[in-house]
């Protein structure tokens, strides 16, 4: 029986015990959590339509994007990925009103427990889906900063001593032992400490806040098995996709046959169907 179709958005997520799923297609919803023990089928229709303007294109850009808005948007530009590099203060941001709205903003620098501990940065509008979306299951804000370009040098002054990447594969083996990040966090304050100082210096004492206060966010995962080997699902390579869903975590579904990342194919066209 077909569940949904058209093109398709990284899935939306609620923090509950545990997260809650929704697929999106186009203007329709669908709770994913019911569907866990069931057998599921993906079709991918071949259509893909970019998730900005929503034209058909052969090739997805940066998770949904046809080439000329690759190109051309400001949230495509690579000081996304490294906010380190920001170029908005040299007058040649690609739409400085975004940015404006987007990175000359306050965010957040933190610390979760993935497939380990990682330093990342977000929006304070993107806490929680931004750890709900990479699998954490514990997360902790330890700095707030003015603007994303401020929060890109922090992460890189912290991640000297503490990793800033996912082991995706690892991460969906299961949720490990339980970290303990305040303890992280004051261990990261006192190396760091000279290097937060200058940036203070260099931008103002208000500019960066070490945040002292607040408890860790615990997440629970809606899985009802884990795999012990982790094979990716290709649907550019196999466009029907099957299996019982065990789990989801992460933008992953975890499928006995394998796991697919769906924030990967933002635009594909994709029938969604339950079988049986």
């Amino acid at each position: 029986m077909t569940l949904v179709t058209g093109s398709i958005r990284k899935m939306r997520t609620s923090l509950s015990s545990p997260v809650s799923y929704e697929w999106v297609a186009g203007e329709q919803t669908l709770a994913m959590n019911q569907f866990l023990g069931q057998s599921l089928s993906l079709n991918f229709l071949g259509n893909i339509n970019c998730v900005h303007c929503n034209r058909l294109t052969k090739k997805s850009f940066n998770q949904g994007y046809c080439y000329p808005c690759f190109q051309r948007l400001a949230q495509c530009d690579t000081c996304i990925m490294k906010p380190e590099k920001c170029h908005f203060a040299e007058g040649t941001c690609r739409e400085p009103e975004w940015g404006e709205a987007n990175c000359n903003i306050d965010h957040y620098v933190y610390l979760a427990h993935t497939s380990s501990i990682k330093v990342g940065i977000t929006r304070g509008t993107q806490i929680p889906t931004r750890w709900l979306d990479q699998g954490a299951t514990q997360a902790r804000p330890i700095a707030r900063v003015s603007t994303r370009y401020q929060s890109g040098l922090v992460e890189i002054l912290l991640g000297q001593h503490v990793g800033d990447k996912t082991a995706w594969q690892t991460m969906l083996k299961g949720n490990g032992e339980a970290v303990d990040l305040k303890a992280k966090q004051r261990e990261l304050a006192g190396l760091c400490e000279d290097g937060l100082k200058d940036l203070q210096q260099r931008f103002g004492l208000n500019a960066i806040t070490w945040l002292e206060d607040g408890d860790d966010i615990d997440i629970q995962f809606p899985v009802l098995e884990w795999p012990t080997k982790v094979k990716a699902h290709n649907l550019d390579k196999t466009p029907e996709v099957a299996g019982t869903l065990m789990g989801i975590k992460g933008q992953y579904l975890i499928l006995d046959t394998g796991v697919i990342n769906i924030r990967k194919y933002g635009g594909y066209n994709v029938e969604l169907k339950v079988n049986g």
